[in-house]
């Protein structure tokens, strides 16, 4: 990659992010799963009866992706549904025993992967880090005019504020 398009942030991020989910992907498939099924499997654990739609926003995919995806985990035996008592159309996710069992192995592969991603910064570089990367995704979500009402002018006042840096 030519020197200054490396240096660039989004090229950084977008690296490391494919060099992790390729990782990922790789060690998964020994556990006969995918990185966005460990996703929803960890999002289970964390909130146990989360919706479908939230299990989508929590592994970055769209609901109708997460609904196959919930689909295979149910029929592997990693989680059952059942319907909300309140409102009868939602269906509320759990893990099964044998899900827990894989997710266990599974956060083990991760973490190993983790750890060397982290094996150069010191725990607080990497809180810090951690920190500076959720502010980022937070700046992008609050500056993406197409997730905001107002788009047109949102849209305006980020090219002008691109165009008065890019100016010497």
């Amino acid at each position: 990659m030519p020197d200054p398009m490396a240096k660039r942030l989004g090229y950084a991020l977008k690296r490391a992010q494919h060099a992790l989910r390729t990782w990922m992907d790789e060690t998964l498939r020994h556990l006969d799963l995918t990185t966005p099924q460990y996703a929803a499997l960890s999002a289970i654990e964390l909130d146990p009866g989360i919706s479908s739609a939230a299990l989508a926003r929590a592994a970055f995919v769209t609901p109708p992706t997460m609904q196959g995806i919930v689909t295979n985990l149910e029929r592997a035996g990693l989680l059952k549904r059942s319907s909300d008592l309140s409102h009868g159309r939602i269906l509320r996710s759990e893990l099964t025993r044998k899900g827990a069992k894989k997710l266990q192995e599974a956060h083990v592969r991760v973490e190993k992967i983790e750890a060397i991603a982290a094996s150069f910064l010191s725990p607080e570089e990497i809180r810090n880090l951690a920190a500076q990367l959720i502010a980022c995704a937070d700046a992008f979500g609050a500056a993406n005019p197409s997730r905001s009402a107002g788009k047109a002018s949102k849209a305006r006042s980020i090219d002008s504020m691109t165009l008065r840096k890019s100016r010497p």
